[in-house]
């Protein structure tokens, strides 16, 4: 992509995704994401009805007057997106393909992460851990992130999850939230995912397309694994086939939400044809609620 195209397609991006983050989600972001605990921030004297438990016995016994700690939350937080580029994120039916939106997903919670003066990282995979950017603050480091979203090619068009994962339990230390942001064609990654959650607060956030759901009655059709690169040719006008792939997609979504509750981890859908801000919000508050 020329330098001059990708700079106005970051632009873009920028500017319709600081907007939503500014407006929606960053009080929301605050309170939904808790900081690592409590920091101290000063000393003043005893007032009645402090708890007995916060003085502070050195100050206390140097004046001769009871002193009590104060604690301020210590905000500050490490967000990690682990952002699946596989060859099936390339697909899209409805406005748009789910790699732009996974790309817009990603830079609103970049955008309200830095808000908050949290730092943000990113994992790219495919079949292998494709790009690591370490976790950082600041505008500029976003707007890199928004230029990697854009611009990477994967040298892999397939998925594997419990890759992602394991490179990032043993590259980030510290407890940190962590956004999965993927269409979850994978197997096998539900031990490596409850490992990661243990270790820090992990939000699956599943990219879905109306087509991946159930197949239109358009006759005899040919399609393409993007990740196999495999072409079949099937009869969409079967009612059977129709009903049997719908069913086979249906019990696929509902064995992935059971993955997630095993293993502790928060989910929500997000679809192509659909603004993804109610579903967010929506997530934001059930947590908020804990």
């Amino acid at each position: 992509m020329e330098t001059s195209e990708l700079i106005k397609k970051v632009r873009k991006i920028e500017i319709k995704t600081r907007g939503l983050s500014d407006q929606i989600f960053s009080g929301q972001y605050h309170t939904a994401f808790k900081g690592k605990g409590m920091a101290f921030s000063e000393v003043r004297e005893y007032q009645y009805g402090d708890d007995i438990r916060s003085i502070d016995w050195n100050v206390t016994a140097r004046f001769n007057h009871p002193y009590i700690k104060i604690f301020d939350e210590e905000r500050e937080l490490t967000v990690m997106l682990l952002i699946d580029i596989s060859g099936s994120n390339e697909f899209g039916t409805q406005k748009q393909l789910k790699r732009e939106l996974i790309t817009e997903v990603a830079a609103v919670l970049s955008f309200s992460a830095i808000r908050n003066n949290d730092k943000v990282g990113v994992i790219f995979f495919s079949t292998k851990v494709e790009k690591f950017i370490p976790p950082k603050k600041g505008t500029f480091h976003i707007l890199r992130i928004i230029r990697e979203l854009i611009n990477i090619k994967p040298e892999n068009n397939g998925t594997d999850i419990t890759e992602a994962l394991k490179f990032f339990t043993n590259a980030i230390k510290k407890r940190s939230i962590s956004f999965i942001i993927s269409d979850f064609i994978g197997k096998d990654f539900e031990e490596a995912l409850k490992i990661a959650n243990r270790k820090h607060d992990v939000i699956a956030l599943k990219i879905n397309d109306l087509r991946e759901k159930e197949i239109p009655d358009v006759g005899l059709m040919r399609v393409k694994d993007a990740e196999t690169g495999k072409t079949h040719w099937i009869d969409t006008s079967s009612k059977v086939l129709r009903e049997m792939y719908k069913k086979y997609k249906m019990d696929e979504s509902e064995k992935l939400k059971n993955i997630f509750i095993k293993s502790g981890v928060d989910s929500v859908e997000l679809d192509t044809g659909e603004d993804f801000i109610k579903p967010l919000k929506k997530l934001f508050k059930k947590r908020e609620a804990r």
